[in-house]
């Protein structure tokens, strides 16, 4: 069932048209991801989806209710957790803290017992409740990821939006953060996330799309080769697909030694 439906989405800043009568839709409990180079458009979408940018044309609808009548303060029947690209707190906060500033829209005054609860649940359910009296700012780059992410889950959220999660980080911390994404998918939330590696896209996506041209094109359905000329076209690299296991790859394509 689509959650998210996108129609005829255009946008610009000043006279640079970015995205163009863009329609694509979003399955229920699905993780899709989106691809493309940088300057396409990706994060312009993800502006629009989370409620940043609302001077667009076309209709972005969300469970049948268009983007720009869904405010954050109020009480929606689907509820949106988002995390951007950056994200940078020069106070020490501790890790306990930050998470349970995802709790704000619960409450008017101060945190409630059953706030305070929900951050522990989703700590413990991360293996990161030993870490809830350390500063934020002391936490490695993909620490970080994962206490953000905990952050937008205490907000119990029906649909995650994400702009490269795994953004600097290292292969321990990619494969952490998109398990967990996947595992959350399982559990029912709609999950759509940017990202720059087609590789893992591939790995541990269920639908994946392409920003190009000032569209979202899917590649779901599409043969290996459709798929590998669409990238080569794309990131402008020669390419070559390989199997593996059940799952095709794509690498950069080095040519033999003479």
């Amino acid at each position: 069932m689509e959650l998210i439906t996108i129609d005829k989405l255009s946008f610009g800043y000043g006279k640079q048209e970015v995205i163009r009568r863009l329609d694509a839709s979003f399955i229920r409990g699905e993780l899709s991801i989106i691809l493309g180079r940088n300057g396409s458009g990706k994060s312009t979408l993800f502006q629009i989806l989370s409620g940043v940018q609302t001077k667009y044309g076309g209709r972005v609808s969300i469970n049948g209710v268009e983007r720009r009548n869904i405010k954050r303060q109020r009480a929606s029947e689907v509820r949106i957790g988002f995390m951007s690209q950056f994200h940078q707190t020069t106070f020490p906060f501790s890790v306990f803290d930050v998470v349970i500033t995802g709790r704000a829209s619960f409450t008017r005054f101060a945190p409630r017992a059953e706030d305070r609860q929900r951050v522990e649940d989703v700590l413990k359910q991360f293996n990161l409740w030993s870490y809830k009296d350390r500063p934020y700012t002391q936490l490695s780059g993909g620490e970080r990821q994962l206490v953000l992410l905990c952050r937008v889950l205490v907000q119990d959220p029906d649909i995650i939006l994400l702009d490269e999660p795994t953004n600097h980080l290292d292969l321990h911390y990619q494969v952490k953060v998109l398990e967990n994404l996947k595992r959350l998918a399982a559990d029912g939330i709609t999950i759509v996330c940017i990202m720059h590696d087609p590789n893992l896209a591939f790995l541990y996506g269920e639908r994946l799309f392409l920003m190009q041209h000032k569209q979202l094109r899917s590649l779901s359905g599409l043969s290996v080769g459709e798929i590998h000329h669409m990238l080569e076209e794309a990131y402008q690299v020669r390419l070559e697909a390989i199997q593996h296991g059940d799952k095709n790859l794509i690498v950069p394509y080095i040519a033999a030694s003479p």
